[in-house]
Parts: C-alpha cells; sequence; structure tokens
C-alpha cells in the first residue's frame, strides 16, 4: 500500500512522537522484530497466569516494558526517548487514571453513606430473582449514558447490584456479565464518553454522526444480550431454589447496619444529574463523593475523620451475612492501588511499543496485505482487538488503528465512520474481556470477583458479556455483506480535499 508521512496523523491530546535528534540513526524494525517483545511478553504472562496459576500481570508487563526497550536499542533508540515514548502515553493518560481514584472515594463513601446498601435493599425487595439480569443490564446501560463512564457506573451500581445477585443466589459470574454489557454499552454511545470523542477525533468524524453510525451493531447486540439473560432468568438459572429467608437476613442486617431510606440515593441522584447537564466526569464523580461523606456524617453517625478513612482505605463492616461482607467491605482510593499500577504498566508498556515503532510496522504489514473494503474493516476490528490484548490500554487501541487505516478509508472511497465504529467495537467494548487490560482490571477489582490463588471461575463474565462481544461481530458481518456500510459522502471528500488529509490505496 501507498502510506505518505504516519507520523502526520495525529488525534487530540496524542501527538505521535517524532524522533529525536537522539534517535536519527534508528531504523524502522522488521515485523520479525515487532513481534519479538510482544510474542515474548504474551508468554511470561501466560507462564504466570497459567502456570503459576497468580492473578497479578505487573511483573510480566514490567519484564516486557524491559524487552521493548532492549528491541528500541537494538533499533537504534537511545533509552531517554524509550522512556519519553512511554511516559509520554501515561501522562496522556491521567484523566482516567484520575476517575479511578475519585471512583475508589465514591465506592467507600457510598457504602458509609448507605447509598450502595440502599441501592442492594431496594433491589432485593422490588426486583425478582427471574428478571434480575436483564434489568441489571437496563440499569448500567441508563445510568452509563447518562455518567458517560463504564468504570463510574461498575464501581457503584454495579458493586450494588452484585450484592442483589448475591442475595438471590445467581452466580457472580452471570451477574458481572450483565453489568460489563451494559455498563460498557453506555461507554461506547455516551457523547459524554472520553472514548466516544476519541475514536471521531481520531479518524475526523462528526461525533454524533459518529454515534449514530454504531446504532446498527449496538441496537442488535443489545437487544441479543436483552433477551439472553430474559431467558437465563426463566430457564438455565433456578430461581425456585432461592432462599428468602437469607434474602430476608441480608435486607434485615442492613436494616440495622444502615439507616435505609429513598433519601440515601441522593448522591447517586446527584452525579446522574450533573452529568444529565454535561458537566465534565471527574468534579461530577467527586461532588456525589462529598455529598455522600456528608450523607454519612449527617445520617449514618460516621465522624469526619472515619469518613476520611472510608474515602482512603475503604469501608469495613461485620453483618455477620457472608453473601454481602465481601462486597460492604471495600472500597478506597488504597482499594485502585492494584488497578492504577497495572493501568500504569500498560500504558507504558504500550507506549514504549508505539515508541519503537513495533505497532506500527504490524499495522502497516496487516494493511498492505488487504485489498476489499471487508478486508481492511475486519482487520481493523482486530487490530483494535489486538492492541487492547498486547498493549492493555484502550486508548491505544483506539487512537493507533484509528490513526494509522484512516487514510486507506480516504482511498477505497468508504466514509470514515465505519473506522470510527470499527475502532470502538475493537477497543472500547473489547477493553473489559481482557483481564491485564485496564478495563478487565478495574471491573474484576471493583466487583470483588476473587481472580486469584489459580479460582478463575469468575473469569467466565468474559462470555457472559455478550454486548461486549457480539457488537464486534455484528461490525464484522456488516463488513462482509456491505450493510451499514456507508461510503464517502461528496462533503467528505471536499474536506478531505481541503484539509489536504493524506489518501492511501491498498493493495499497492
Amino acid at each position: 500500500m501507498i502510506l505518505d508521512d504516519p507520523d502526520k496523523f495525529k488525534c487530540p491530546n496524542r501527538e505521535v512522537t517524532h524522533v529525536s535528534a537522539s534517535d536519527e540513526n534508528a531504523i524502522k524494525p522488521s515485523l520479525g522484530m515487532a513481534l519479538v517483545p510482544i510474542v515474548l511478553t504474551l508468554l511470561v504472562l501466560g507462564i504466570q497466569l497459567f502456570y503459576f496459576g497468580d492473578f497479578t500481570p505487573h511483573i510480566p508487563l514490567t519484564i516486557g516494558i524491559a524487552i521493548t526497550g532492549l528491541v528500541g536499542l537494538k533499533l537504534g533508540y537511545k533509552w531517554p526517548s524509550i522512556e519519553e515514548g512511554a511516559f509520554h502515553v501515561i501522562n496522556i493518560s491521567m484523566p482516567s487514571v484520575s476517575i479511578l481514584i475519585v471512583v475508589g472515594m465514591i465506592v467507600g463513601v457510598w457504602i458509609a453513606s448507605g447509598t450502595v446498601p440502599s441501592l442492594i435493599y431496594y433491589g432485593l425487595k422490588l426486583l425478582s430473582p427471574e428478571i434480575f439480569l436483564a434489568a441489571g443490564m437496563i440499569l448500567c446501560s441508563t445510568v452509563s449514558v447518562s455518567l458517560g463512564t463504564s468504570w463510574g457506573t461498575v464501581g457503584t451500581v454495579g458493586l450494588a447490584l452484585m450484592g442483589i445477585g448475591a442475595g438471590f443466589g445467581i452466580p457472580m459470574y452471570w451477574t458481572a456479565g450483565a453489568v460489563v454489557s451494559g455498563a460498557f454499552f453506555g461507554d461506547k454511545i455516551s457523547p459524554l464518553s472520553d472514548t466516544t470523542n476519541l475514536a471521531p477525533a481520531v479518524t475526523g468524524t462528526n461525533l454524533f454522526d459518529h454515534i449514530r453510525n454504531m446504532l446498527p451493531t449496538t441496537v442488535p447486540s443489545m437487544l441479543i444480550a436483552l433477551a439472553i439473560y430474559f431467558v437465563v432468568g426463566f430457564t438455565l438459572i433456578d430461581t425456585s431454589q432461592v432462599s428468602f429467608e437469607r434474602i430476608d437476613a441480608i435486607t434485615s442486617a442492613l436494616d440495622d447496619a444502615f439507616w435505609i431510606s429513598p433519601i440515601m440515593l441522593a448522591p447517586a441522584l446527584l452525579v446522574i444529574a450533573l452529568a444529565v447537564k454535561k458537566q465534565p466526569p471527574i468534579p461530577s464523580l467527586f461532588a456525589g463523593a462529598v455529598v455522600g461523606g456528608l450523607m454519612a456524617i449527617v445520617c449514618q453517625g460516621a465522624t469526619m475523620h472515619e469518613t476520611f478513612t472510608f474515602a482512603n482505605s475503604g469501608y469495613s463492616i461485620d453483618t455477620g451475612v457472608p453473601e454481602i461482607d465481601p462486597l460492604l467491605n471495600r472500597g478506597g482510593i488504597q482499594s485502585m492501588m492494584w488497578t492504577i499500577s497495572l493501568v500504569l504498566l500498560a500504558l507504558g508498556f504500550g507506549g514504549a511499543l508505539e515508541k519503537t515503532g513495533c505497532l506500527q510496522t504490524i499495522i502497516e504489514v496487516i494493511i498492505s496485505r488487504v485489498k476489499t473494503f471487508a478486508g481492511i474493516q475486519t482487520s481493523a476490528i482486530l487490530t483494535s482487538v489486538a492492541t487492547n490484548t498486547v498493549a492493555g490500554d484502550p486508548y491505544l487501541s483506539i487512537a493507533l488503528p484509528g490513526r494509522m487505516y484512516a487514510p486507506v478509508y480516504r482511498g477505497i472511497g468508504y466514509s470514515p465512520l465505519n473506522l470510527s465504529r470499527a475502532i470502538e467495537e475493537g477497543g472500547t467494548l473489547v477493553s473489559p474481556l481482557i483481564p491485564w487490560n485496564a478495563g478487565g482490571a478495574f471491573v474484576i477489582s471493583a466487583l470483588a470477583l476473587g481472580i486469584g490463588d489459580g479460582n478463575f471461575e469468575n473469569l467466565l463474565y468474559i462470555p457472559l458479556a455478550f454486548a461486549c462481544w457480539l457488537s464486534p461481530v455484528i461490525g464484522i458481518f456488516y463488513a462482509m455483506t456491505g450493510l451499514f456500510s456507508p461510503k464517502s459522502s461528496d462533503e467528505e471528500k471536499q474536506a478531505w480535499q481541503d484539509a489536504g488529509e493524506p489518501i492511501a490505496t491498498i493493495g499497492a
């Protein structure tokens, strides 16, 4: 293919780092060399996860950074330059890390304030076990679209739903699958979501055109997932074995330990109201944490010092009910440090791979071998999935393929709206399905899935998050059939010409 200067393709706040003067002798890696750090890192990661049975991807990713650094040195890069590339990616992802910190505060404080206990209490009272999974997915979808953050939804409403599911005797992995399906649906189509804004920015498309073009894959995947959860609730999960004595024990324990009232839902309603008014997510979430802290003091009798402790170290209580104690004894900024450290290492690994040209080489080889729109579209989706898997960073899985594939779509006469949809499907939606990815690590930590010591049963949430993997599958089907695959409009062609956008041809 013809791809003139890849370094000119940029996205907001994330420019490709150019070769500095100290790297003037650096060479582009061959495909074999580009695959070395990826293959070796995945090998070490596999040994850690499946041979040792230890779910701590941190050290394998650290080794991956070191291997990438050695490859970079072999290619002629200087270590300060490789380090700069890794830190650059970490730096521009700080808003996401900030959300993790605030969500940690919210979880601890909202438990102490009675917000999460009230959600669990009323959920057990109002929902029936048969419709729980479907209703949980709908609830998470609604909240996530309003907030524009899947992580915030998972850490608050999702946590409460885990408690309700435990009360109904529903396996954790089923509940987690429904929560993830709903929460990341909102992160895909909410105009407040950072990834939903990043994808059209990278590909040069309009935000709301991008959202509309995602509906043909999003709506069917959500409806199919909803139908599956309904069927499962009424057939596969034996709700006749639900112990109402256990439910009564849980609601009684919550009623004894907290003041349960609809008033306790005020912090959650405040955050949703701020989101509807299109306020920035971090101050909106922080406002919810502040109101939750005040309610913990005024309504639940906590002291200010205790409230600060809940925000920092998490909430702690012994209700004597094993189904809910693990869900109530959590939260706080410190509880997020495991996830944050994993996110930072994954981002550093992705940044080093990008700086040394390894990811770019692999993507260029893929593009050079496809000759049809179906091949390009499928490759864009799978490249985002692969970047998510290797780099562990949902932002890089959107930004890098979007930047590299955009000229090809212009060259074959198809709208970049197809590309922006592809990288959202392979980037945003697949992120929570990869345990060592930032999204997957957060889901496992926030929902208390207890992965570790060889206990991988709860990883079954991955295939059960139907909406997340059905959407890219439907996207590939559309690519093969030509359905919902818009061609370039005259306005788009004129805009590319006026802007001097690069155009690449395939198979050349």
